[in-house]
């Protein structure tokens, strides 16, 4: 997993709640184990008007113009500000394969679903908690301003927009360590690989009848 870096990203707006894992990747994608190749059909339902399958060239199919990430305005967008409870829903780790893919880098709202919330920091994806008044003075801004963009600091644990104005956010120390230092849950334990070894060495020594054969 890559170290979370300092970036300024443009934000695009999807203003709806209870977003949940179905919606964010259909059922019909999750035949694939591998992380990458979910972008193109992510909100799938919501981005075309017909319906999505497997395989299929996207570049064909028919855009809703009415969608958010389909508008010019919000093109190459990294940052995802939207509604209450996103994430809701079955568990799929599918959800941030495909927003990652996509190209998100970190999400705005007021509340995530635990599952999808533990999820996206596994993937390199910084959810960020904000409350309703901060969240709409950032819909506000999004959707007047052409372009409008967020500085988004973790080590400090701050987004800040194009006028100077500073929005804070908690996190648990451990999660923004992890991300800071780009490391999954395997790759933190690989971390203590010398620890590890060490341990089970010891602990055939002084155990030697655990491991006879």
């Amino acid at each position: 997993m890559e170290k979370f870096q300092t970036f300024t990203g443009v934000v695009a707006p999807l203003n709806r709640a209870n977003i949940d894992t179905d919606a964010i990747i259909p059922k019909q994608f999750l035949k694939s184990i591998h992380r990458t190749g979910f972008g193109s059909n992510l909100f799938d339902e919501w981005r075309y008007l017909d319906h999505g399958e497997p395989g299929q060239d996207c570049s064909n199919r028919t855009l809703n113009q009415d969608f958010v990430l389909n508008q010019d305005r919000y093109k190459g967008a990294s940052i995802l500000l939207t509604g209450e409870n996103f994430g809701c829903g079955s568990s799929r780790e599918h959800a941030p394969w495909a927003l990652a893919d996509f190209g998100f880098k970190a999400i705005i709202a007021e509340s995530f679903a635990d599952i999808f919330y533990n999820n996206c920091f596994k993937n390199g994806i910084l959810p960020i908690t904000l409350n309703k008044k901060d969240i709409q003075a950032l819909f506000e801004n999004s959707e007047s301003k052409p372009g409008f963009s967020l500085n988004v600091k973790l080590d400090k644990q701050s987004l800040t927009d194009p006028s100077g104005n500073t929005f804070n956010f908690e996190l648990e120390g451990f999660r923004k360590d992890a991300l800071l230092k780009g490391l999954d849950e395997i790759e933190l334990t690989l971390s203590f690989e010398k620890d590890i070894k060490a341990f089970e060495e010891n602990h055939q020594k002084s155990q030697p009848w655990l491991f006879t054969e």
